[in-house]
């Protein structure tokens, strides 16, 4: 199994000296010694959009695909396994819609059948994944040496107006919920929506929702939402909050970001941000304007990925996209650009306040971890920084499960 080299609480060591240890002996490589100091640590990625994924009824997540491979997507079980991810939260995830009655119930609807999608994973491949709604689960799953599958709802629009959908969700697994996505909704304003704020932060409803998910241990994720909202949802949320997919704002100018005056209000308050290893929030690049156009007509011909079901249809579209990627490939940041993130958020509030969340399937990647199976690439570069043992074991799940904790312990005390 994948977690036959974990160990019982392995001796923290410098990265100087785990390579001073290393390098005599057999002529072994830094990167082997940072591979093999990965498998060791418990790993969580807070984000990835693999169940839009698996939507496309011919792809098996258990079936073993050539990473870069296209049509393939960024994660499957293989990868988790040979990339070392121990748990990963897949995202329901329902784009933004006029807010009526019809919208909600086609976004509820479509949430429920990506959930029931990882459900569908659990049930085929119960031997290599199980459900985790806990951090004890995800802890226990490693011990097995299984991965541990969690879930997460992007855009809280999936709710409509009925806060019972809350509990029902949470039955499902459902651990955080994306307030917003990238347009304003009926709980708050987005970063990115053009128009108007509709509510110049958290709406009344929004503070319902809010409240019900504190009650409910469903933690509060704010990747997305408008600054007024962000600092609005610290203020209301009785337990911490977290970003499951960002980035610092100070390196990479982009409303989707964080700010260090929010990054410090968000440690002050004992949240975490799970960086997002989204290229375009990662490094300022410029746009391609034909790339993005060639899109945006697809998006208008075929519809959003998230409402399109018909295998066929679904087959068109990437064939159409990945011309798209052919003729206007993306520009990527690197592992050194997101690393350089994570070392502003710990010279800034400490070491913490940081994860990762890396958007896979819904646009993240990097040149150096463009798929989930080169994760401890991320680990090999730290390690190259300085980073001990220690501080990788927080980064890498240690900091987010004492967000996640302290949710749970929040809605003990309602």
């Amino acid at each position: 199994m994948r977690n036959s080299l974990k160990k019982v609480n392995p001796i923290p060591v410098t990265a100087g000296l785990l390579l001073a240890l290393i390098l005599p002996l057999r002529g072994a490589a830094p990167d082997s010694a940072a591979l093999e100091l990965h498998r060791e640590l418990l790993t969580i990625d807070t984000h990835c959009d693999t169940p839009l994924h698996m939507l496309d009824t011919t792809w098996d997540i258990g079936a073993v695909h050539k990473a870069g491979a296209r049509d393939r997507g960024k994660i499957d079980l293989a990868r988790m396994e040979n990339g070392n991810l121990d748990a990963l939260f897949f995202a329901a995830f329902v784009s933004q819609r006029a807010l009526t009655e019809k919208n909600y119930r086609n976004a509820r609807a479509a949430a429920e059948r990506l959930i029931g999608l990882t459900e569908a994973m659990l049930q085929k491949y119960p031997d290599r994944i199980r459900l985790a709604a806990t951090p004890e689960e995800i802890r226990r799953n490693a011990r097995d040496g299984v991965l541990s599958a969690c879930i997460g709802i992007e855009n809280g629009f999936a709710l409509g107006h009925d806060l019972e959908a809350l509990a029902a969700f949470r039955a499902r697994g459902a651990r955080y919920i994306t307030l917003c996505h990238t347009q304003d909704n009926d709980i708050c304003d987005s970063s990115t929506d053009p128009g108007k704020d509709l509510w110049n932060g958290i709406s009344p409803f929004g503070r319902e929702v809010i409240a019900g998910m504190n009650r409910l241990g469903i933690l509060v994720d704010i990747s997305h939402a408008s600054d007024e909202s962000f600092y609005q949802a610290l203020e209301v949320s009785k337990a911490p909050i977290f970003a499951s997919h960002s980035c610092a704002r100070a390196l990479c100018s982009h409303p989707r970001n964080l700010s260090d005056e929010m990054l410090q209000a968000l440690a002050a308050k004992g949240g975490v941000m799970q960086l997002c290893i989204l290229s375009e929030y990662v490094k300022s690049i410029p746009g391609n304007a034909r790339r993005e156009a060639a899109q945006d007509s697809l998006d208008a011909h075929y519809g959003s990925w998230d409402a399109l079901a018909d295998p066929a249809a679904r087959k068109a579209k990437r064939e159409a996209w990945n011309e798209v990627d052919r003729k206007y490939p993306r520009r990527l940041a690197t592992v050194a650009d997101v690393c350089d993130h994570i070392d502003h958020v710990v010279k800034l509030v400490g070491i913490d306040y940081i994860g990762i969340g890396t958007d896979f399937d819904g646009g993240g990647g990097v040149n150096g971890c463009n798929d989930v199976s080169q994760l401890s690439n991320i680990t090999v570069e730290l390690l190259r920084r300085g980073y001990s043992r220690e501080d990788l074991a927080k980064i890498w799940g240690g900091n987010f499960l004492r967000v996640f904790t302290r949710a749970l312990e929040a809605a003990e005390q309602e």
